[in-house]
């Protein structure tokens, strides 16, 4: 069966990833944020390990079956090493909660004056997370 890639013209996107989250997460993975691969999980792929094409812009991949992923990478450890998590907004709220970031942090993301897009609004959660590593 040949897949079919993601058309951002006529497909709902998942989530709002662009390079500033990829760059972002990055940064996170830099300062230390912990994660292991498991299904439920974006990934990004900078070194282009990943043969087969991405569903998603960006070399951006879902974790739907990690014995898959360890068959790419060798090992869960070598993938976790290798792939940049994009923790999705639940996930990040998770991680943030997990670091201390508190409430009050996070509806500030939320300013009435200025309604932020979900993708800003997911921007905003890596950097409380980045700051709170």
């Amino acid at each position: 069966m040949k897949a079919v890639p993601f058309d951002p013209e006529t497909d709902a996107a998942p989530i709002p990833f662009d390079r500033r989250h990829l760059d972002t997460a990055l940064d996170l993975k830099r300062r230390g944020l912990k994660w292991r691969p498991h299904v439920g999980c974006f990934v990004w792929d900078p070194e282009e390990v990943i043969q087969a094409p991405s569903p998603f812009p960006l070399r951006v991949y879902f974790i739907l079956s990690v014995p898959r992923f360890v068959d790419i990478f060798g090992t869960v450890d070598h993938a976790a090493e290798k792939l940049v998590w994009l923790p999705t907004w639940h996930q990040g709220r998770l991680v943030a909660a997990s670091l201390g970031v508190g409430q009050k942090r996070i509806e500030g993301l939320f300013l009435p004056d200025s309604p932020a897009s979900p993708g800003e609004e997911l921007l905003g959660l890596y950097r409380l997370i980045a700051q709170a590593l």
